[in-house]
């Protein structure tokens, strides 16, 4: 058997059900493993220990009263959780990755971890990010460099790292990350989990502190895809308290997944491959990997056929415009006065805010705050960001052209594997292209998903499956029949 802090969470819930380990075994086998690898790999910013051995007793009791009927018992009832320090947790510090919010402890929960703990999950603590979700390699925080399990030399992606860090490391059964523009399936593609950003809407944002409110999205990385059907199935839904959620039936995830037929479980599946997707500056190894994982998927019965996505090279100035605009209004509430951190020195309010948010963002946040203030300013609001907004039209445009002659597309996540910590800190530019292909579903508002698809250098490569708004079904249902096709997901990194 493996270790139990290897287990998926379908795996543990099976033993758990049975009655062959407890939720304590599992949680200290966590918080072992945590001990033995965190020094190296700097996944979590809080740690609530005691919390969760108190919580995984609870559920054990409640596992004695459901072993009758397993049906009934919670989907992730005693199932340790690692949770994204850009959602709130009712008396666990959450700070998004900033100085400005280092002794911010919310008093609420964030709709998805409300959904969490009704579900029966156990929280480990919170994941490092880069700040406010604004980064592509975790080395944006204010506190620390998480590390990719695969190679320590390197980063785990962003602005979700720490998350997917410890997924992969085994530090978790699971995490939520948060996507405005790739931050949860570029990390898994380069940490060899899986990555989900659900539809626009599809799940809460309330209680998750905003980056860019028009493309912030929750998603779970998870170890398989089972697990990953499960924790939206859990955390998806209508919430009448955040605007933007829609109200819309969350289908059956987990059932869908084992409604495929057997033999060629894609058969009359029409998948496009972008053109755009495969570009000068993508990696050979990347390119090599998916393109066999392409070759796979016709093997389960697809047929593929090449699409255009002509405004593709449009969604990364697009996105720079749009979220900055977002980013300087949403954060304009960090002033030292209400919450959160304050510089002391001086009792004149203007100087204080002044004084505050100098100290307490980073340079990567300031530099977004700038460039959305300037996009936002009188005589440039037409010229920059209400072009921005019809640009984005144009891209979600190319999307559903293109779905009128396939049902789903497919591409790289990055267009690298990891890279060097250290590499490219000081190119915002060149950091920003590592998520020039998950931009674009971001700003169309559709669903998308990364899964292992092979190695490069020895080190993973994601496979990008893009769907339809509200068609995260079928998109888990090719992902299952890829993975199952496949063992690239059963890797783990040599850390010990």
């Amino acid at each position: 058997m493996k270790e139990l802090a290897q287990l998926a969470i379908h795996e543990a819930r099976a033993l758990l059900q049975k009655g062959e380990i407890s939720s304590v075994d599992l949680t200290r086998a966590v918080l072992y493993r945590i001990d033995q690898v965190e020094s190296r790999v700097q996944a979590y910013l809080t740690l609530v220990a005691d919390r969760a051995l108190e919580h995984a007793r609870n559920a054990d009791a409640r596992w004695s009263e459901h072993r009758r009927d397993s049906t009934r018992a919670p989907a992730l009832l005693g199932i340790p959780m690692a949770i994204k320090d850009e959602i709130c947790t009712r008396g666990v510090r959450t700070t998004a990755g900033s100085k400005i919010l280092n002794n911010f402890v919310p008093p609420y929960d964030a709709t998805v971890m409300e959904k969490l703990n009704a579900a029966g999950a156990i929280l480990i603590g919170k994941t490092n990010q880069d700040e406010f979700a604004m980064g592509s390699s975790t080395e944006n925080s204010r506190y620390q460099v998480t590390r990719n399990p695969w190679d320590l030399s390197r980063v785990p992606g962003g602005s979700s790292g720490g998350s997917a860090a410890a997924v992969a490391a085994d530090e978790t059964c699971f995490a939520l990350g948060t996507d405005t523009g790739g931050s949860v399936r570029q990390p898994a593609s380069l940490t060899n989990t899986i990555g989900l950003r659900p539809t626009y809407g599809r799940v809460s944002r309330y209680g998750v502190i905003a980056f860019a409110s028009s493309l912030d999205q929750v998603g779970p990385i998870t170890k398989d895809v089972r697990d990953a059907a499960t924790v939206l199935g859990v955390i998806a839904g209508h919430d009448p308290r955040e605007a933007t959620s829609v109200d819309r039936r969350v289908p059956a995830y987990i059932a869908a997944l084992g409604g495929q037929p057997r033999g060629l479980p894609l058969q009359n599946l029409r998948v496009g491959v972008p053109r755009e997707y495969f570009i000068e500056g993508l990696q050979p190894g990347v390119e090599k990997s998916v393109r066999e994982a392409i070759r796979v998927l016709e093997s389960l019965g697809a047929t593929t056929h090449e699409v255009t996505l002509p405004h593709t090279d449009d969604a990364l100035p697009t996105y720079y415009l749009l979220a900055p605009a977002e980013a300087s209004a949403n954060l304009a509430r960090y002033d030292g006065v209400k919450y959160g951190y304050r510089l002391a020195g001086s009792n004149e309010m203007w100087q204080v805010m002044r004084d505050t948010r100098g100290d307490g963002f980073g340079a990567e946040v300031k530099r977004r705050i700038m460039l959305g203030t300037y996009a936002l300013s009188a005589g440039y609001y037409d010229a920059y960001y209400l072009k921005a907004q019809q640009v984005r039209t144009l891209i979600k445009q190319d999307f559903d052209k293109a779905f009128e002659q396939v049902d789903m597309i497919v591409g790289p996540t990055s267009p690298s594997v990891a890279f060097k910590i250290g590499e490219k800190v000081d190119d915002p530019l060149q950091m920003y292209l590592a998520d020039v292909f998950t931009l674009s579903q971001a700003l169309a508002g559709i669903p998308a998903i990364s899964i292992p698809c092979g190695f490069a250098d020895d080190l993973p490569v994601g496979l990008q499956i893009i769907a339809r708004a509200f068609e995260e079904e079928q998109m888990l249902q090719v992902a299952y029949a890829y993975e199952q096709a496949t063992e690239w997901h059963k890797r783990k990194p040599g850390l010990q």
